[in-house]
């Protein structure tokens, strides 16, 4: 799937070896942006929850009927390294847990922060979500807050809350990606 994302990138020539040889290679180096008023148009994206274990390819299939379109997934959500920015499996997770923290049971008893809860997740009578409000705070501070009004986040709880804020991801509506990609045809071609 990689492959299909430089093969329309220009090339240029470039002393890769630094042997005074120019060698024509593909530009990576070149990265689309997308139109400032098209990606700060709210209408063409909508969000997206990516489910455990989810790829870009499939979903990129199931939404769009091409695999290969998985690099505009990345494209419109900003994501440079997929193997870092995308949400990992729950066992993935564990596993790099593990290697990082030496055991789940030492992440889960090993404090990341402390927080003050400003506010607990509510819902106001339209049915609005007011999501819960918290401030990293110092242990001193923690400890003359009442029990309610604090908490402390294990390392483990930090890496899972990390994992699950890249599960929200945007999307582009299937009937703006013709015109994106004539776009981005016109781009490379014209480089």
């Amino acid at each position: 799937m990689a492959s299909f994302y430089f093969e329309d990138f220009p090339k240029v020539f470039y002393d890769i070896k630094k042997n005074g040889k120019l060698e024509n290679v593909t530009n990576i180096m070149l990265r689309y942006k997308f139109n400032a008023v098209i990606k700060n148009f709210v209408s063409p994206y909508y969000d997206y929850n990516v489910q455990d274990g989810e790829r870009a390819d499939v979903i990129a299939f199931n939404v769009y009927e091409d695999y290969t379109l998985d690099w505009l997934i990345y494209m419109v959500n900003d994501i440079v390294d997929p193997n870092f920015d995308w949400p990992l499996s729950q066992r993935t997770l564990e596993r790099y847990i593990v290697k990082k923290y030496g055991s789940i049971p030492t992440a889960q008893a090993t404090v990341h922060e402390y927080r003050k809860i400003l506010n607990e997740q509510s819902v106001l009578f339209d049915g609005t979500i007011v999501p819960k409000r918290t401030l990293v705070i110092d242990e001193t501070t923690y400890n003359t807050l009442a029990t309610p009004d604090r908490e402390s986040i294990s390392k483990y709880t930090y890496e899972n809350e990390l994992n699950d804020a890249k599960r929200q991801i945007k999307l582009i509506q299937d009937r703006f990606v013709p015109e994106i990609l004539l776009e981005l045809r016109d781009v490379f071609d014209g480089s």
